[in-house]
């Protein structure tokens, strides 16, 4: 197996309504985040959301005033999203999450708080603002 591919980005950006309609409120990943790292579990990186193929793991995930920042990284360098990553075919970051508290908004939904269960590398994120900002060059 090649070497992992190590990327950051924002997988939630707070206050920017997404294409369904869905607003995210700073403090939304808190509690999840907490719990998960006192359970010791580890938030798996998926390819489009699919359980099936995980790809990777999440390394860090804290919350910033712009939203949910992830340092992530795909297991294998040779693997279909590790290359669709490095030539900038897919850059978008998505979540997948349960509400816990929230509120219904005209159009929409104000989102309060969150358990938050997989961050996914896609093609097209529900958030067009939710991308990866920086991909580890290769050593060598």
């Amino acid at each position: 197996m090649s070497a992992p591919v190590r990327f950051a980005g924002y997988a939630a950006i707070f206050r920017k309504r997404d294409s369904g309609g869905d607003t995210i409120l700073p403090g939304a990943f808190k509690g999840s985040l907490e719990r998960r790292l006192a359970e010791g579990l580890k938030l798996p990186l998926l390819w489009q959301h699919r359980p099936d193929q995980r790809i990777g793991w999440i390394e860090s995930a804290g919350e910033d005033e712009r939203g949910l920042r992830v340092v992530a990284r795909i297991d294998a360098a040779d693997s279909a999203a590790a290359r669709a990553l490095k030539n900038g075919a897919v850059d978008g970051l998505s979540f997948g999450y349960r509400v816990l508290k929230g509120r219904a908004l005209p159009g929409g939904r104000e989102l309060e708080d969150l358990d938050l269960f997989e961050v996914s590398l896609v093609t097209r994120p529900m958030q067009p603002l939710a991308r990866v900002h920086y991909v580890e060059p290769e050593a060598g």
